[in-house]
């Protein structure tokens, strides 16, 4: 498909502001130090006993605070994930010195992706439910474990009155909300937007899920070991939890207000595999297929990608696929492509792992660093491309592109370029 002229001018999309909420830190240089260190955010989950669980870890957010958030009454009114992604917003606003007052606010958007919501507070209120009957469950239960509460919730915190909205695409949920961000800002529906994922799941109900699944990795005896994106003895993902928000801005917003661009988005691409509910298609052959055309929209060729954030779940089945995808999207260039997969040190914060991604992407374009795949010791025979083991790299770059794959076929790429 060929680029299409948006009716706004040139169409560059700027990115002006992040903010991030992850295991590895509350804040977006907090989280970037950790990653380009090798640390890892997995541990023994400490929101409930899991001693029964099939799986005993994940990659928690720390010491998060919600009294982060202004108005107190209303943080006591959201679910995790909501806070997380407030947080997150407020970071970011601050980083673009954006005050939505000072704009005009209905031409700023919010798009906030969730692949499961407030999944804590409706398994607390079942319980609840369960124990004291349906007179004592809480008004509150709606409002909060609904998944466009998260922007709405981003949207009331920052004045922001144009669009808010729930994209929903399991993992590649905060992906496609960036992706539609860029959309709307190049079809002239917004000047700005806030646009990011945010997941709060690590409760029973979810853990226990997932293990039905056989999708999360058993290695209890050494968490911090447990994701190992491309390793041959990867047993399955790591359940992370937090958010990150970007803040998207056409490039005359931009120059009126005065701020300096983070990155440009360059481009998203997003396609089905039509094949199965949980399982990647075989060969690859849609995600090279959104990897392919997030290149040609942004007119770029697979050898000018400096850095690719892989989905990199450490499952075997999706490592394998994702490998293939990519041989077959960037051809020969494949093979000195640097990638890595963070979610060997994040864990997987499903709908939110897409943004959290993306705003690693623009910290490699800013910094000239690839962060490392840690636990890559053993690599699988069949993912034999350069995936940064062990050791961040420093090198400089001037686009970088980030896989995002979901439960369902999802599949959505996106690509930043220096500014």
């Amino acid at each position: 498909m060929a680029q299409q002229s948006p009716s706004s001018g040139d169409g560059r999309v700027f990115v002006t502001g992040i903010g991030v909420v992850s295991p590895l830190g509350l804040g977006t240089q907090t989280t970037w130090d950790a990653l380009l260190s090798g640390a890892s955010g997995v541990d023994y989950i400490s929101a409930f006993d899991a001693e029964s669980f099939d799986t005993h870890f994940a990659a928690e957010v720390k010491d998060f605070d919600p009294a982060a958030i202004p108005d107190k009454k209303q943080a006591r009114r959201m679910d995790r994930f909501a806070q997380f992604a407030v947080v997150a917003s407020i970071e970011a606003c601050q980083q673009a010195d954006l005050e939505p007052e000072k704009v005009d606010p209905f031409r700023v958007a919010t798009i906030v992706g969730s692949g499961i919501g407030g999944i804590i507070t409706l398994s607390q209120q079942y319980d609840v439910l369960s124990e004291k009957g349906p007179r004592r469950v809480s008004p509150f239960l709606i409002p909060m474990m609904l998944g466009d509460m998260a922007p709405a919730q981003v949207s009331m915190a920052s004045g922001a009155m144009g669009p808010n909205f729930c994209s929903v695409s399991s993992c590649s949920s905060g992906a496609d909300a960036i992706g539609q961000g860029w959309q709307m800002i190049r079809r002239d529906e917004a000047d700005i937007v806030l646009a990011g994922g945010s997941e709060a799941p690590i409760c029973p109900i979810a853990v226990a899920g997932f293990n039905s699944l056989r999708a999360l990795s058993r290695r209890n005896d050494h968490p911090k070991g447990a994701s190992r994106p491309f390793d041959s003895e990867r047993d399955g993902f790591v359940m992370g939890e937090g958010a990150a928000v970007l803040v998207l801005e056409s490039e005359a917003s931009a120059l009126r207000r005065g701020v300096s661009p983070l990155a440009v988005l360059a481009s998203y691409a997003a396609t089905s595999d039509a094949y199965h509910l949980t399982e990647p298609a075989p060969g690859g052959h849609s995600a090279a297929k959104a990897m392919s055309t997030a290149l040609e929209r942004a007119g770029l060729r697979p050898d000018e990608i400096g850095y690719l954030n892989a989905h990199g779940t450490s499952t075997p089945l999706n490592d394998r696929q994702e490998t293939l995808a990519i041989k077959s999207a960037m051809g020969k260039a494949a093979y000195s492509l640097p990638i890595s997969s963070t979610k060997s040190m994040t864990g997987h914060l499903l709908g939110a792992g897409g943004a959290l991604e993306a705003a690693v992407c623009i910290m490699a374009l800013r910094d000239g660093a690839i962060p490392p795949t840690i636990n890559l010791e053993n690599p699988d025979e069949e993912c034999d491309l350069g995936y940064t083991p062990g050791v961040a790299r420093k090198l400089s770059i001037s686009s970088t592109m980030s896989n995002s794959f979901g439960f369902g076929g999802h599949n959505s790429v996106l690509i930043f370029t220096a500014s």
